[in-house]
């Protein structure tokens, strides 16, 4: 009891976590972002993907952190090549730029 008055809140709580799971806690923190209904199909879809090669024990976080490494180190491969990045989004079909769901349907006559 005598660390509670020493310890910052958040490290106490993880003090705490520690001694009645007996396993080491990290630091969380919920992010927050807006992504068009469109998208939620993919998000959803690349989530569960990774939860089923991780593993099903492991957090939505988790498999998000994995999404965004597997990314990063795709991305990563040319460094010599500043526009291998646009050319391989392009041949994707991919575009970067923002739209809104109007913009994607048509109007019939």
């Amino acid at each position: 009891m005598h660390k509670a008055k020493d310890l910052p809140k958040e490290e106490f709580k993880r003090e705490v976590d520690r001694y009645l799971t007996g396993k080491e806690t990290e630091a969380w923190e919920i992010i927050y972002f807006k992504v068009y209904k469109s998208q939620v199909s993919v998000i959803e879809r690349a989530l569960e993907i990774a939860a089923l090669m991780l593993g099903t024990n492991k957090s939505r976080g988790y498999s998000l952190e994995m999404i965004c490494a597997d990314f990063l180190a795709g991305a990563a491969l040319e460094p010599d090549n500043p526009n291998q990045h646009h050319e391989a989004l392009a041949s994707s079909g991919y575009s970067a730029t923002p739209y809104s769901p109007s913009e994607t349907t048509q109007e019939t006559t």
